[in-house]
Formats: structure tokens, sequence, C-alpha cells
């Protein structure tokens, strides 16, 4: 029997750019915690951007944000990874080199970006209604850092300079897509595998009564642990390989599982 089950947001419940859950979903998730299933919102996304995505059941449900960084369960943080002020500063500066890419730095509280794109801050603020902090140079601002981000609002071509960035960082922090236009930098340790499995040890729920959904890279680890992880059918290259089963729909997965506990 499925006891928990944990999504991913962008390209997996959201579709192409969305920012808002369809009322569908909504109510299939209330069912499903009405019935006892615990579900967790999975993403990189910040914790309060993922409350307010969730709003109608924003206190029914538990937390993985910024990748596994940040993992919360009814306001409790029960697990929080974070990135050394040193390396984070260091990584700032080499990519404020690159003209073509934008940076977001996640804390606990906001996320701070620069004033230097137009199309990215209104991204940021308004498409995505982060809680942000605008500032005159990330380099100067304070930790603790949860998270590091890096967007391409250009070419949206973003494979390039990960290959760039892993070779420079990857023997001290995780560098994975995060969507089609992220790269993300997460501490080593701190995925949004290692975060399920806090869930599954706070709620004393096995790998094999767990479902999980996923599309990029930064998946990998949840669809590997969950007994049922599913992969959707326009996931990332290679990712279909780390899941049992694959999926056009979440949705209609969910309607399965609900129909099942009836």
């Amino acid at each position: 029997m499925i006891r928990l089950i944990a999504s991913d947001l962008d390209g997996t419940l959201l579709h192409n750019g969305a920012q808002q859950l369809t009322p569908r979903t909504i109510e299939l998730i209330h069912a499903l915690t009405l019935k006892g299933v615990h579900f967790i919102a999975a993403s990189g996304r910040q914790y309060d951007n993922e409350r307010r995505l969730f709003a109608p059941i924003k206190d029914e449900i538990s937390y993985i944000a910024e990748n596994g960084s940040l993992c919360i369960h009814r306001g409790e943080v029960i697990s929080r990874g974070i990135i050394p002020d040193d390396l984070a500063y260091r990584i700032m500066r080499d990519i404020k080199k690159n003209p073509d890419y934008e940076i977001v730095v996640s804390r606990e509280d906001t996320c701070l970006i620069e004033d230097r794109c137009p199309e990215f801050v209104n991204h940021i603020v308004n498409v995505m209604k982060n809680t942000t902090e605008i500032v005159e140079d990330i380099t100067k601002i304070k930790g603790p850092f949860l998270k590091i981000a890096v967007a391409n609002m250009k070419s949206h071509d973003v494979h390039s300079y990960l290959k760039e960035l892993q070779g420079k960082y990857s023997d001290q922090l995780k560098v994975v897509t995060s969507g089609n236009i992220w790269i993300d930098f997460i501490v080593p340790g701190y995925n949004k595998g290692t975060g399920l499995q806090a869930f599954l040890d706070l709620f004393g729920v096995k790998p094999e009564e767990c479902m999980a959904f996923g599309d990029q890279y930064n998946d990998i680890e949840m669809l590997e642990l969950a007994g049922y992880g599913y992969a959707m059918s326009n996931a990332a290259p290679g990712i279909a390989g780390h899941a049992k089963y694959v999926t056009d729909s979440v949705e209609e997965v969910l309607e399965d599982v609900l129909a099942g506990l009836d």
C-alpha cells in the first residue's frame, strides 16, 4: 500500500512553464491526505514559494525545498544543508564573469538576486513569485546559504556550461540541472533523495510504500529510492533509466492510487 507520495513540481506537476497547480491536482492531493497518505512537494524552489503553490492545502503536506537542502514538516525543519561561505562567494564571483547567466542565492528566509536583467527579475519576482531581495552586489550578501542557482534567460542552453561548472566544483558540491534554464549547486549529502529518506524515517514508511515523480537530474536519487519511481515521459535524457515506471500524467497515477484506497 502506498503511504507516501513525493513529487517534483516544474516539468512534473507543472507543465509548459505553468506557475499554478490545477484545481484537480489540489483536490487529488487533499483527498489522498484525508486517506492518511503523506504528500511531499519536492522541488528546487524555495519553501515559501512551494507553500504559495499549495496554498489551499499548504498545512496538509510536507516540503523538500531547495533540492533537498531544506526539509520542513508542519513548520519544523527536519534537515538543512549549508554551503560554506568561502565556496559560495567563489562560485558567485566566477559566474558573474559570464554575462549569459544570472544568479539566485537561497537563504532560508529569502532568495537574493541582482537587478541586471529585467527579464530575469520579472521571472523571479512576478512569474515564480519568490520571496526575493534585490541587491546591488550578490557577492557582498551574508549567509548562511542553502543553494546557489544560475539561469540562462537568453539561449536556454545550459548543458555546455553545466559541464564546465561540474569540472570546477563537482568535487565540492553537487552541480545539476533543475529545469530547462537552471543549474543548481547543492550541498553534498543533500538532495531530494536524502530529503525523502528523512521523511520516510520521520513517518516510519518503507521505500516500497513510497511513490515519487520527477523529470530532471535533480530527481534521480528520489526516483531511485522510491519503490514506485515514475519518470515523466518528456523527462530529460536518461532519467527514465532511474525509475521503474514512466507516465504522461501525475494526476492519472494519483487517481489510480486514490481508487485503490477506496
